[in-house]
């Protein structure tokens, strides 16, 4: 019985075994799917692309897009670019010898944690310029703009920090992407020659601190006339090297890809013809091009399409903003960064005002300027002065050269229209009225005015209807020191060239003190003027086809400074 009972509680356990092992695999197995499921889950959370920073090519983290904001419709009466910027710094400054010794890593890996280009200073931004006050270095992307972020191990949330106009309006037109896109490979090959290209000018200016000299076989800038040599020699080298053009083909002449070449706003058609014959700074392949060109001129609206005398400047600017429309939706680069990299150029008065026409023009875009007025929304940061040249001819034969200071016997001189708001009170207080300041509305017959020019130590080089004036330009050829009558008026050429060495600045308040102001500057200093202004001659030749550092190429070198100042993230 024993026995029995014995074997029924084996029996018993034997099959209470058997089916606890049987249960045992399905309960392994839905554990280990459970813990799968779980896993998957917190993997999908953590690499969903709508929850996790946007990374770019060129830093190792990207702080998240700043809130849309409400764009500033106008720019501040008598801004010149101080509110554009978010900070004020300069790499290349005339003073502190043209350096940024913060260097951070610049080896161009593929990890994107060793490219951060060496130009950060430690507050967060890039700088790169070449003066004081200088130009601010932006970053675009279709969602957002910012200065450039610290390197960090980990993303971090964004700072507050100052906003520009430029961003005001980028935020408000774009919104950050939701999803990963294709990178734009052309546009990270693009960046890189900038980015190298600074790297360049930094360390030259470096070599130039311990007394080494750039080679060239043609000319090497040296001397006072420059605010940084070192630095524009490398910086053109660079251009010459790097910089490609795109001109739009869209348009056709007289309207565009054509200007006037013989007349006050000869500036304007000759750079534009140059462009159309160059080949060296220019490409036909957008995808290589760091900047853009829109062929078009205000001077040939204004006489094609304008009413004389109707005071309606709608057509210009609806000419202006057909174009862009063509080319923005043929091509993808104004898109892309919201006109940063595109420029335009116009030396007739009313430039600015048809640039208003597109505020992406207006406000992102380089707009090259004769109308270099600071009060009317001109930035020099931003924005290129262009000289105004007078020509009467396709030749400046009998416009160059003149005597020595001993062979001038007049002090200073000036003939012109009495229009605008400062000619009528130089000649209210000169006219006619001081034998060493000879102040006149209009020559005598026979009398030559380029022959009174060369007569004289200084030529009074006042603002007209608008700010610029050529008589400027005209001075520098005739070695005649030319002085600025004007307020708001940005100089050509004035990221490069210290106009103080070569010129004298006179506000219009001091026109009554014109005299005395002149008669104050020794003829040791004067003579050493006049020879800079000889010296700076070179930067304001016009030539058929242009030379090297002549004014087409300044142009296009003043161009070539504001793109390193501006990046386009590429979307990664």
């Amino acid at each position: 019985m024993m026995r029995d009972s014995s074997s029924s509680s084996s029996s018993s356990s034997s099959s209470s075994s058997s089916s606890s092992s049987s249960t045992m695999p399905w309960v392994h197995g839905m554990c280990v799917v459970l813990s799968l499921m779980v896993v998957s889950l917190v993997v999908l959370l953590f690499f969903d692309p709508n929850t996790t920073p946007s990374y770019n090519w060129f830093s190792s983290t990207h702080p998240p897009p700043p809130p849309p904001l409400n764009p500033n419709p106008k720019r501040s009466v008598g801004g010149g670019g101080g509110a554009l910027m978010a900070t004020i710094s300069s790499s290349f400054s005339h003073n502190n010898g043209g350096v940024d010794t913060n260097n951070n890593n610049n080896n161009n890996n593929n990890n994107n944690n060793n490219n951060n280009n060496s130009y950060n200073n430690g507050d967060g931004h890039v700088h790169v310029g070449f003066y004081n006050g200088g130009l601010e270095y932006y970053h675009f992307n279709a969602s957002y703009v910012s200065p450039a972020p610290a390197p960090a191990p980990a993303p971090a949330p964004a700072p507050a920090q100052a906003t520009t106009y430029i961003e005001d309006s980028i935020s408000k037109h774009t919104t950050p992407p939701s999803r990963q896109h294709r990178r734009d490979v052309n546009l990270e090959r693009v960046e890189l020659d900038l980015a190298r290209a600074r790297t360049a000018i930094r360390e030259a200016v470096q070599k130039a601190n311990n007394g080494s000299e750039i080679e060239d076989s043609d000319y090497v800038p040296k001397g006072p006339v420059y605010r940084n040599a070192h630095a524009f020699h490398r910086s053109y080298l660079e251009m010459e090297k790097l910089f490609k053009v795109y001109v739009y083909p869209e348009g056709e002449p007289p309207i565009f890809h054509d200007g006037p070449c013989r007349s006050i706003y000869s500036t304007e058609g000759r750079f534009i013809h140059g462009m159309e014959q160059e080949n060296r700074l220019r490409t036909t392949d957008p995808r290589l091009a760091h900047a853009y060109f829109l062929p078009f001129s205000v001077v040939k609206m204004v006489k094609l399409i304008y009413e004389p005398n109707s005071h309606d400047m709608k057509p210009l600017r609806q000419t202006v903003l057909d174009y862009i429309n063509v080319v923005a939706s043929k091509y993808p680069y104004w898109n892309r960064s919201l006109g940063a990299d595109h420029f335009m150029l116009s030396c007739h008065d009313w430039g600015p005002y048809v640039s208003s026409a597109d505020p992406h023009l207006f406000s992102n875009s380089i707009r090259v300027l004769c109308n270099a007025n600071t009060s009317e929304g001109f930035s020099p940061s931003k924005d290129v002065a262009l000289p105004e040249i007078n020509l009467k001819t396709d030749s400046t034969a009998g416009m160059l050269g003149g005597p020595s200071a001993s062979r001038r016997p007049i002090l200073a001189f000036f003939a012109g229209g009495n229009h605008g708001p400062v000619r009528p009170l130089l000649l209210q207080h000169w006219k006619d009225n001081d034998s060493d300041i000879r102040v006149t509305e209009y020559l005598p017959r026979g009398v030559s005015y380029y022959d009174m020019m060369r007569r004289s130590k200084f030529c009074l080089c006042p603002s007209g209807y608008e700010v610029a004036s050529p008589r400027i330009v005209e001075a520098v050829y005739l070695e005649c020191v030319p002085v600025t009558i004007s307020d708001n008026y940005s100089l050509p050429f004035s990221d490069v060239l210290n106009w103080k060495s070569f010129s004298v600045q006179v506000s219009v308040g001091d026109i009554p003190n014109l005299k005395k102001i002149l008669t104050g500057i020794s003829p040791r200093q004067y003579i050493r003027m006049q020879r800079r202004a000889r010296v700076v001659r070179r930067h304001f030749m016009v030539n058929n086809p242009p030379e090297r550092f002549d004014v087409f190429h300044m142009i296009l070198h003043s161009v070539w400074l504001r793109r390193l100042n501006v990046r386009i993230h590429a979307k990664d």
